[in-house]
């Protein structure tokens, strides 16, 4: 039965990731957005990781899709539409994140500790945000520190898209 959660939730969150970076309007890719980040919530609750998974729907998929959403209100959604596609960029991006999920393995390999799951059930100790903040910053330091690059590259993105063409 866990593997049935775990692949249909999987299933959706791709499904919901390929469509924030596969349609056209903005808004709707914010609101795919905060899909895909329900279903990865859902995926920390079935790894037992409740608190990881209030922080997921509280901080990302409540304050910072709020921001991006007022972002997305600053730009002229009808005029990004009838924009064509680059298709030199798009495939400059698609080798770009080809690198990078390539390069991802070797991150993880880099980091002995990484390779661990979390299990929080297996503590004999009470585990709440302390722990988890600490093994965070300790164990877990150089993947958080990529998540955080992660997001200031989606960031730098979405300010991007806003800027206007200097000939328009």
């Amino acid at each position: 039965m866990e593997q049935f959660f775990f692949w249909s939730l999987a299933v959706g969150l791709m499904a919901a990731a390929t469509a924030v970076v596969t349609l056209r309007n903005p808004v709707t890719n914010a609101v795919c957005l905060v899909v895909a980040l329900v279903f990865q919530a859902a995926l920390f609750v079935t790894l037992e990781a409740t608190f990881l998974a209030a922080v997921q729907v509280i901080v990302y998929a409540g304050a910072v899709m709020v921001l991006f959403l007022f972002v997305i209100m600053l730009m002229d959604v009808k005029a990004e539409a009838r924009r064509p596609v680059p298709w030199p960029k798009a495939a400059a991006v698609l080798v770009g994140a080809v690198a990078v999920v390539s390069g991802v393995p070797k991150l993880v390999a880099a980091f002995p500790a990484a390779r661990e799951p979390l299990r929080w059930s297996a503590q004999s100790t009470p585990f709440g945000a302390k722990e988890l903040g600490s093994l965070l910053f300790t164990s877990y330091a150089p993947l958080f520190l990529a998540t955080g690059v992660l997001l200031l590259v989606a960031t730098i993105g979405v300010v991007v898209l806003c800027r206007r063409d200097p000939g328009s």
